[in-house]
């Protein structure tokens, strides 16, 4: 009997997917806390290699031009009981303005379009330092309001790309909380570090 388990393994070892240390991958769950440095604030983030581009929770934006700069100016749509918990501060959610770094497209479901409509949503584009796990990466994000959402930030694929995430929607929250903001270096934990706090939930 042992031996037969033995062979089994050895046949299906080739088999088994682990992620590849040499290729920078790092395993992420369905959700995840994200610091956003610009912001200063820490919020749960869902990560959906479904959607393109990553998406921020903001309402009554409007776009402006200071000193020859285009600029963005918005408040964070997070409830409030939820910014208590997650401890955002007023000067941190309340006409918050960035950098404009341009506009994106976004395809609107087919049930939401009346006739006549466009098929699609123009929404502006911020870029924001993010840090998941102790991995940060400049990412091109669009705001719109997700206040309907449970979570106001939204990790789309080509943010997951430049992270070296690979997503596994069995796990939430599985690198905890983010350690960048603090060191100047960034720091990659190894694949082993990654499978033992997955394993820890």
């Amino acid at each position: 009997m042992m031996r037969t388990l033995l062979a089994l393994l050895l046949v299906l070892a080739p088999f088994v997917v682990v992620a590849d240390d040499s290729a920078g991958k790092m395993i992420y769950g369905l959700h995840e806390k994200v610091h956003i440095k610009e912001l200063g604030i820490t919020v749960p983030a869902k990560l959906d290699t479904g959607a393109d581009s990553a998406s921020l929770s903001a309402r009554y934006i409007r776009t402006f031009e200071q000193d020859g700069v285009d600029m963005v100016e918005f408040d964070l749509s997070i409830d409030r009981d939820d910014r208590e918990e997650w401890g955002i501060a007023t000067e941190q959610w309340d006409d918050v303005e960035l950098p404009l770094s341009g506009h994106v497209r976004i395809k609107r479901r087919s049930e939401n379009v009346a006739p006549g409509d466009r098929d699609y949503s123009r929404r502006p584009v911020v870029t924001l330092t993010v840090c998941m796990g102790k991995r940060e990466e400049q990412i091109e994000v669009n705001l719109t309001d997700r206040s309907e959402f449970r979570y106001p930030l939204l990790i789309g694929s080509e943010a997951l790309q430049g992270l070296g995430a690979l997503v596994d929607p069995s796990l939430s929250m599985a690198v905890g909380e983010p350690g960048c903001q603090d060191n100047e270096a960034n720091v990659v934990e190894s694949d082993d570090e990654t499978m033992e706090a997955a394993e820890a939930l």
